[in-house]
């Protein structure tokens, strides 16, 4: 007899809505998770709430903006129907849930409904491609805290990561083959920016720089490895897309400082605009959903930088979303699990 299950989907968050107050209230939250920002509390606490969200939050306001719909946050509305996607892909025995890890719909609200359902399994599974301590660590980290108090914990089971899951390997293939790729002077793969400290707490007897994770993914000990992944992500959809080595980069974005993870994606824009690069298609692997670090960082901003160079045109590939062959992945994933 199958178990009843309780798949519960996670994503990053988003404001309630593009207002300066509900921004700077989303701000605090995830900028005040020690696992964002690594570095004792009280210099977190001065950081974050006198320097960072003081001077941020407006700024970030009219960024939202830019992606709002009449519907709310793109980030919200794909979860939502990817949700409801795979609900049906599923049979009854399997219930699926959306939360986020910052703001609305909160962990602790969608897991105090899961309790009083009291399922037999919890698949929990943050749309993270690549395992990263901030994102896909944070979110098992709050809900171990949450659940920890329950009277009776289901078999709990964590998806960490699928960077290397065939389906999600081809639906971003299947959104870049939209275009003409023999049209494209270069391609960069462009991953969200960690911090360098925390890439090298995953090598914690070497230094991820001084090694060659990035050029050649070893599971055994690369397997949680943020850069490494991602090299590999771009690797695997490089050779399903037959691009040659020489005809792409992988560098990364949003960075808050200059101890991020390099090469910076808007660096590596303006170099390839200014060495005659025409055209460039962009991916961004990291992100399940269009959302602003998409949309405006990369449709907006990138392309902007690479017109004021001399570049012609820069086209982002689109993000999963609500594509079929992302819910057949994602259900996929849970009937693994």
């Amino acid at each position: 007899m199958s178990k009843k299950t309780t798949v519960l989907l996670l994503n990053l968050g988003t404001p309630k809505s593009p207002n300066v107050s509900d921004v700077r209230k989303y701000l605090f939250e995830f900028l005040n998770d020690p696992r964002v920002i690594d570095i004792p509390w009280l210099l977190r606490k001065i950081l974050v709430n006198l320097i960072i969200v003081p001077f941020r939050a407006k700024g970030s306001s009219k960024i939202y903006k830019q992606v709002w719909t009449k519907d709310g946050s793109p980030l919200l509305i794909y979860g939502e129907k990817v949700k409801d996607l795979l609900q049906k892909e599923l049979d009854s025995n399997f219930t699926v849930e959306l939360a986020m890890r910052y703001e609305q719909p909160s962990m602790k609200s969608v897991l105090d409904k899961i309790q009083k359902d009291m399922p037999q399994r919890l698949i929990i599974l943050p749309m993270y491609p690549q395992y990263a301590s901030s994102s896909t660590g944070s979110t098992f980290q709050k809900a171990m805290e949450i659940i920890k108090s329950w009277e009776v914990i289901p078999d709990v089971r964590f998806i960490n990561q699928f960077f290397d899951h065939e389906g999600y390997l081809e639906t971003i293939v299947e959104n870049a083959q939209k275009n003409d790729l023999n049209d494209f002077d270069h391609f960069i793969f462009s991953y969200h920016g960690l911090p360098i400290r925390q890439i090298n707490k995953v090598h914690p007897n070497r230094n991820c720089f001084k090694c060659d994770c990035h050029k050649k993914f070893i599971p055994e000990t690369d397997y949680y490895c943020y850069r490494s992944t991602c090299f590999e992500t771009s690797r695997l959809l490089a050779e399903k897309l037959s691009i040659p080595k020489e005809k792409y980069t992988v560098s990364f974005q949003s960075r808050l400082n200059k101890n991020w993870l390099e090469p910076f994606s808007d660096k590596i824009v303006e170099e390839k605009a200014k060495k005659g690069a025409k055209k460039i298609l962009v991916f961004s692997p990291a992100f399940v959903a269009d959302c602003l670090e998409t949309t405006v960082e990369i449709g907006i901003e990138y392309r902007e930088i690479f017109e004021k160079n001399g570049g012609e045109k820069l086209v982002l590939v689109e993000s999963l979303n609500d594509h079929p062959k992302w819910i057949a992945t994602l259900k996929d994933l849970v009937l693994k699990a």
